[in-house]
């Protein structure tokens, strides 16, 4: 959909607006809406008579606030006066990684407050400012980065009330703010419908890459083989021909499955370099993008010692990634998070990577998962967990084809990526340009009103 321009323009005095129209008036928030923060959180505020539901960071996400299972805290009939939400309140993130992020509140329930961490605006005069309108401002004015600018770089960012009171907006007539935000819904709403669309066929396609490694590293190539029970509830039948072995049967002699430094300390220019298990991913295992470590924090895990073509597995947190070696990680070292797998001369290293990465092998491991916080993999587990092993032609056809099949389907995926990305920059282009005056939506209003 295209849109005509507004007949005349003015400069907003404000570099990341720029021009406006003639007819709308840019001032400092503090003159359109009252910005008052949160009540500080205090646990002996926990117990009492007054307590009342209030909302943290957590539950206020972009347009949505989540009210489920809000926690108590003690709000005394003052405290209540100040901090009570009203419908058309419009909740802002003060500080972290989730600066601006804004929602309206809507009632969503009958009595509610918030924390310190948030700052509610409200219209000094109703009638004159619609809380939607500003939410997609701040949108534009969030993704634009104005409020991490102001932050301490070298700590957490936070946008205070004074910095927030002082920003300068540019705001449109209260006639033509309801018709904005009912063509920016619409607009949105088919926009974020075609990157649903986008994340489900994406979803799809990496259930169907699980499903093509799982049948070849279980079932092989050959669908008329004759089949054996494996012995192993998650693996069923495997060829007649296979062996079903512990993992660690298939390493080299002297380089055992292991984990390596448990302490590297902090992160030293020169150092020796260290995979750690959020490391165990393709686009992680890079020298440059590794922390390093003191060689004499390294010199006592020698043992634990990389070479091209082992196998990294991430055995802490997001367990189950696992990912080859390069040639320039030769005699790095890993960490407690991750796990070396040296696969024998006679086993085809990149058919043992789909092996461990498969969703049989990985069941086995995650039933026995240690930790509740931080999920864990007992290397003793691991050197354990039973695989189906074909001959070493097998693991050639199997790797091979399993190397196309993941190629195309990573293609679609990389497609899907890139639509999504574009279809979110025309979103972003489209509330940008409309918040700041470049288009004119005053034309399609009246229908995007009425299918509203």
């Amino acid at each position: 959909m295209s849109f005509r321009r507004y007949e005349a323009y003015k400069d907003s005095g404000v570099d990341w607006i720029g021009v406006v129209p003639d007819h709308w008036t840019t001032v400092r928030l503090n003159y359109r809406y009252e910005v008052q923060l949160g009540r500080m959180l205090n646990e002996e505020r926990s117990i009492g008579e007054d307590l009342r539901p209030y909302l943290r960071v957590a539950g206020v996400q972009w347009n949505f606030i989540n009210t489920k299972d809000l926690p108590m805290m003690d709000f005394p009939p003052e405290a209540r006066t100040r901090y009570r939400l009203m419908p058309g309140d419009l909740l802002v993130n003060e500080g972290g990684s989730y600066v601006g992020r804004s929602a309206v509140w809507r009632g969503e329930i009958e009595e509610c407050y918030y924390q310190k961490a948030l700052h509610r605006l409200r219209p000094r005069v109703p009638s004159r400012d619609l809380a939607a309108f500003f939410l997609y401002v701040m949108e534009t004015a969030t993704q634009r980065g104005v409020f991490i600018a102001e932050g301490n770089q070298t700590t957490i960012d936070h946008l205070t009330a004074e910095q927030l009171r002082a920003h300068r907006f540019s705001f449109p007539p209260r006639h033509e703010q309801p018709a904005i935000v009912a063509v920016l819904d619409r607009e949105t709403a088919k926009i974020d419908a075609l990157v649903e669309e986008q994340q489900r066929l994406i979803a799809l396609l990496k259930e169907k890459r699980q499903a093509v490694i799982c049948q070849a590293v279980t079932k092989g190539l050959d669908p008329d083989a004759p089949m054996k029970d494996s012995g192993v509830e998650w693996l069923g039948e495997v060829p007649a021909h296979w062996d079903v072995v512990p993992l660690m049967h298939l390493t080299q002699p002297g380089r055992p499955i292991m984990y390596g430094i448990v302490l590297p300390g902090p992160d030293v220019p020169d150092g020796i370099p260290i995979v750690k298990g959020g490391d165990v991913k393709s686009h992680r295992l890079r020298l440059e993008l590794l922390n390093r470590t003191t060689p004499e924090i390294e010199a006592p895990y020698a043992r634990a010692r990389l070479k091209p073509g082992d196998i990294v597995y991430s055995i802490r947190g997001t367990i189950g990634d696992a990912e080859l070696v390069p040639d320039e990680l030769l005699d790095a070292n890993i960490t407690q998070d991750a796990a070396r797998i040296a696969p024998l001369s006679t086993v085809n290293n990149r058919w043992l990577l789909y092996a461990v990465k498969s969703k049989p092998v990985f069941v086995q491991l995650e039933q026995r998962s240690l930790g509740a916080a931080v999920r864990g993999i007992n290397i003793f587990e691991l050197k354990r967990a039973r695989l189906p092993v074909p001959p070493p032609q097998e693991q050639l056809s199997i790797a091979t084809h399993l190397d196309d099949e993941a190629r195309a389907i990573d293609r679609l995926c990389d497609e899907a990526e890139s639509a999504i990305a574009l279809l979110q920059e025309r979103r972003s282009a489209l509330i940008s340009a409309a918040v700041t005056g470049k288009i004119d939506v005053r034309g399609v209003a009246p229908a995007a009103m009425e299918a509203a």
